[in-house]
């Protein structure tokens, strides 16, 4: 693994250089490139780093043992052996996380939608009550989000939405969200006090720019539309609506929140792009099936990930066994206990694959 840290150090001291160099910098493509492979390499280097530091002091004390005159310089000597052969244990520990292989789409935006399931109106207020959660988190964690698509109810319930969420790995903190979400609560529509259980099913989608996905225009059949909405001059006067039909495949996704014809097709088509290239690679990794099962992000849409029981304030994860009675905190967006747990599963999954293997 050392080898392994020394060449990957030679090469960040490579890119270095490059990104100093005018002809790279005036090449945006090749500068932005190497950029991300720098930003990347960054913290792998900053730990190595700090490994060599600390094993360096534990050799010099391993040495100073050897050569210890008296009892008390020997017993300075090994406490300084200790603490930094501890240290740099703890640092190579890290490197091996930093070292797995890295998911491409982690730095990605993300693209999440969100449907009421099981429940009737009370599945639609729960969708709510997500999209409310996810994008509470996203504030608190500095990213900026952006509704693309929403379909909802008389009573404040979500039937469907479409949102994106941008930030510096923003995928990294939301992809284990995909999949069923199941609440136990009595709704507020109900008057005799009995708890229900309603569900709403979640999909996280890393967004894909058009260099990332291209979409062949003769697959595609676009509609326009009127408005339909709760009233008001614009509504049902101009077709400003968007249906895009992806023929191939007989995707359908609908835009109507903007009055541009021109802006609510640019979210379609973000949409459509996100969700085509998550076909793409479910394909591409049902062919490791065996390894997807040993992993908490399967995305797999069907599958009951998280029951929140109001009656008791308590949240599990079904898939690592977590419960933590902070109900109220964790719809209010603080979602970081989850989410890191389910990322420090993911890794111990991922370390005893390449230990296996």
């Amino acid at each position: 693994m050392i080898e392994k840290l020394k060449l990957i150090e030679e090469r960040y001291e490579e890119i270095n250089a490059k990104l100093s160099d005018p002809n790279i910098v005036s090449d945006q493509g090749q500068y932005a490139a190497l950029m991300r492979e720098y930003k990347q390499l960054t913290p792998i280097i900053e730990k190595f780093r700090e490994y060599c530091i600390f094993s360096a002091r534990f050799d010099e004390a391993d040495l100073m043992i050897k050569e210890a005159e008296d009892a008390e310089m020997r017993d300075l000597a090994e406490a300084e052996y200790k603490e930094n052969k501890s240290k740099a244990d703890a640092c190579l520990e890290e490197l091996k996380i930093l070292l797995l292989p890295k998911d491409e789409n982690d730095d990605k935006n993300v693209i999440i939608e969100i449907r009421g399931g099981a429940g009737g109106e009370e599945a639609m207020l729960f969708a709510a009550t997500l999209f409310r959660m996810y994008t509470m988190y996203a504030e608190a964690k500095g990213f900026s989000y952006e509704v693309l698509s929403l379909n909802d109810t008389e009573l404040g319930g979500i039937k469907e939405i479409a949102f994106s969420v941008s930030g510096d790995g923003a995928f990294s903190r939301y992809k284990f969200e995909s999949g069923v979400h199941r609440v136990q609560r009595v709704p507020e529509t109900e008057s005799g006090g009995r708890i229900h259980t309603s569900t709403a099913t979640v999909a996280v989608l890393p967004e894909m720019e058009e260099v990332d996905f291209e979409i062949n225009p003769a697959d595609l059949q676009i509609d326009t539309f009127r408005s339909s909405g709760a009233g008001g001059q614009h509504v049902n006067k101009t077709e400003s609506a968007i249906r895009v039909t992806h023929l191939p495949t007989g995707l359908v996704v609908e835009c109507q929140d903007e009055r541009s014809q021109h802006k609510n097709k640019e979210r379609a088509l973000k949409i459509l792009r996100s969700r085509l290239a998550d076909i793409e690679r479910e394909k591409q990794e049902s062919a490791l099936a065996s390894e997807r099962k040993s992993q908490v992000g399967t995305g797999d849409r069907s599958e009951r990930i998280r029951t929140y029981n109001f009656p008791q304030g308590r949240i599990t994860d079904h898939r690592i066994g977590l419960t933590i009675y902070k109900l109220e905190q964790t719809l209010n967006g603080d979602l970081d206990e989850i989410i890191d747990a389910l990322i420090t599963n993911d890794q111990a999954e991922k370390l005893k694959g390449t230990q296996n293997g």
